[in-house]
C-alpha cells in the first residue's frame, strides 16, 4: 500500500482505485486497515459516495488509534463534501486526539460548521485550533473566541 501510495500522483482514477481494491482483497477481511485504505483511495480520487461506505466498514471493523483519528478527519471531510454537514460534525466533534492529525479535526469541523450555515461557530473552532500554536496573544484569540460564541456556549465556556 505504501508503494501504491507513493505513485499516487502518477494514477488516473480507474487505475488508482482498480489498484486499491486488488491490494485491499488481498488482506484479511476482519482488518479495517485495508477499508481504510480503500477509503483513502476512493476519497483522493474523488468517489466520495464509495469512500463514505468504505470508512464505515473499517469503523466497524476497527482500526489503531492513529488509523482512527485520520479515519474521522477524512470520513468527516467527505461527509461534508457530500452535504450530510450533521453527520460530519457529529464525527469531528468526536475525533480522537492523536498526534498524527494535529489541529486537523477541529479545522474540518470549522468548514463542516460553516458548510452548514454556522459561520460564527466555524469561525469561533477555527480560532480556537491555532490558540495552544501561538507563540503570543492567546489569552486574546481565546477572549475572540469566547465572543462568537452563543449565549448557551459562552456559559460553558466559561464555567
Amino acid at each position: 500500500m505504501a508503494e501504491l501510495w507513493g505513485r499516487f500522483e502518477s494514477l488516473d482514477r480507474e487505475e488508482g482505485v482498480a489498484a486499491m481494491q486488488a491490494l485491499a482483497r488481498d488482506c484479511p477481511s476482519s482488518d479495517g486497515r485495508a477499508a481504510f485504505e480503500l477509503a483513502g483511495m476512493y476519497d483522493s480520487m474523488g468517489c466520495e459516495a464509495e469512500a463514505a461506505a468504505a470508512y464505515e466498514r473499517a469503523l466497524g471493523l476497527g482500526l489503531d488509534d492513529a488509523r482512527h483519528a485520520q479515519l474521522a478527519v477524512q470520513y468527516g471531510s467527505t461527509l461534508r463534501n457530500l452535504g450530510r454537514f450533521d453527520e460530519a460534525i457529529a464525527v469531528l466533534q468526536s475525533a480522537p486526539v492523536h498526534e498524527s492529525t494535529g489541529s486537523a479535526p477541529r479545522v474540518v469541523l470549522a468548514l463542516a460548521l460553516h458548510s452548514a450555515g454556522r459561520k460564527d461557530e466555524a469561525l469561533r473552532v477555527a480560532i480556537e485550533a491555532h490558540i495552544d500554536s501561538l507563540p503570543r496573544y492567546r489569552r486574546s484569540m481565546r477572549d475572540y473566541a469566547v465572543a462568537l460564541a452563543g449565549p448557551a456556549e459562552t456559559r460553558s465556556a466559561t464555567a
